[in-house]
């Protein structure tokens, strides 16, 4: 055991307080002289791993301290106990990033090499004719989600679209989860699936940031998106593992209703109905909005990501119908050359 974590359990044995003050998960470290650490290094690998990375966060390559790590020292400061506090999560300090004009980047959930310019030209009214039984259940079962949230929303558009974001962004997770599963079982790649459904996602998450700006969810919507984010996840998880197809012909047909969900809060807000008041700053800086944008701006290119996202999960199935149709096919002819 740890010479350290020996003496924190028998301290804590000692004086009879409790553990959780002993051990902990975030270790304040500070950075080690040199013959400090040599002297120290037979403590265990936890000491050596410590210094090594508190000397790559705290040196350049000249081996001078940088600002971060001046910066990050500073903000060390003693309790009256004696124990050292440290300001950042697990003492590592986020690097400042600056906007290109100079300024600080306040997000933590994304980055400036993250950021977009939404595509506003991409179609709109495509759609994707159900032919097959499975895809013409996929449409019903879409249809008939939609006609609820209609009756319990009907024209509050900003909650309406918190609670789509909130089931939007399921579906994305759960591929990319299943996909990356079957990846490791497999050993093989996954033709870059995995992270296109991760960043719908991230995509749809950050939709919902947006809205939740915009909109106070009340305490009954918030248990409501609870509620069906339970139910929601635990179906889709079991539809994606009987059928991946069928999977995502039903998100592409969600996205279509997201599609014309936006459409219509997008009407309203042009007849005045809604109130078009300035874009959050978090929408400016994701999509690279210029600095007067308006809720107009915000809804329109959300509204052209689910054009996007209803396009990807459209092709995902017809690939996946494509492979099987291919894999069946081979099947038929080694059969019919066998004998």
């Amino acid at each position: 055991m740890n010479r350290v974590a020996l003496k924190s359990v028998i301290g804590g044995l000692a004086n009879g307080r409790n553990f959780n003050r002993y051990i902990s998960t975030a270790v304040a470290v500070r950075p080690l002289e040199s013959s400090e650490f040599l002297r120290r290094r037979s403590d265990g690998v936890l000491g050596a791993f410590q210094w090594r990375t508190r000397m790559m966060m705290s040196t350049g390559s000249t081996g001078e301290t940088t600002p971060l790590a001046e910066k990050e020292q500073k903000k060390e400061s003693s309790n009256d106990n004696g124990s050292v506090v440290v300001s950042s999560y697990w003492g590592i300090q986020r690097p400042k990033i600056k906007r290109e004009d100079g300024t600080e980047w306040p997000w933590n959930c994304f980055k400036p090499w993250e950021t977009y310019e939404a595509d506003l030209s991409i179609d709109l009214s495509k759609h994707h004719v159900p032919k097959t039984f499975l895809d013409k259940a996929a449409f019903r079962t879409v249809k008939s989600l939609r006609v609820l949230s209609d009756l319990y929303f009907q024209k509050r558009h900003g909650c309406h679209a918190m609670m789509l974001e909130t089931v939007a962004a399921v579906p994305g997770m759960v591929g990319g989860m299943m996909l990356h599963l079957k990846s490791l079982r497999k050993f093989e790649h996954s033709g870059g699936w995995i992270k296109a459904l991760l960043e719908e996602a991230e995509n749809e998450r950050m939709h919902l940031m947006t809205v939740v700006e915009l909109v106070k969810p009340a305490w009954h919507e918030r248990l409501l998106v609870l509620a069906v984010q339970g139910v929601f996840f635990n179906a889709f998880f079991v539809l994606y593992a009987l059928s991946p197809k069928v999977a995502h012909r039903v998100v592409g047909y969600l996205e279509e209703e997201a599609v014309h969900s936006y459409t219509e809060y997008l009407k309203d807000i042009e007849n005045g109905n809604i109130e078009n008041v300035k874009a959050p700053a978090i929408a400016i800086d994701y999509w690279r909005l210029p600095k007067d944008a308006t809720l107009h701006d915000v809804i329109a290119v959300i509204r052209a990501d689910e054009a996007h996202h209803r396009d990807v999960n459209h092709f995902a199935s017809v690939s996946l119908m494509n492979c099987l149709s291919m894999i069946f096919t081979g099947f038929t002819i080694f059969v019919t050359s066998s004998f």
